[in-house]
């Protein structure tokens, strides 16, 4: 099995409601999102896929969803707020952790055809969150 790994790198806000720590307030990140993509053969040109690929559909997604938004869960009171003050949002069924966007990401790479194998994204330079499935 041949593996690609193309990183991708973006921006956004969000709080993480009733959360205990310091993630309850609202605060951003510049994140890295690592996308790795499979095959069990090379294409006539010897690849997988071609880098630039993977980044222009992950990055045609991520610009338009999560590159500069704020991400908040449905139920969070600030949705109100934000949508009177004509704020860019995104509410989510789950809490916008690190974990639920690498699936995100995860998810519709596989709608744009990618075999993908896994999704890492590192909120942090410490820390990172993978989504792969079975």
């Amino acid at each position: 099995m041949y593996s690609i790994t193309k990183e991708v790198y973006f921006c956004y806000g969000h709080r993480l409601m009733n959360h205990g720590g310091k993630c309850r307030h609202i605060h951003g990140h510049s994140v890295k999102a690592a996308i790795t993509v499979t095959a069990s053969e090379l294409d006539d040109q010897g690849m997988v896929r071609d880098f630039s690929d993977i980044q222009q559909s992950a990055s045609a997604f991520i610009e338009e969803q999560l590159d500069h938004n704020f991400l908040v869960h449905e139920d969070d009171p600030l949705c109100s707020v934000l949508q009177r003050s004509g704020e860019r949002f995104l509410s989510l069924p789950d809490h916008p952790t690190a974990e639920v966007l690498s699936r995100m990401i995860y998810t519709e790479m596989q709608k744009r055809g990618f075999s993908v194998e896994k999704v890492t994204l590192w909120e942090t330079a410490s820390a990172h969150a993978s989504y792969t499935e079975d």
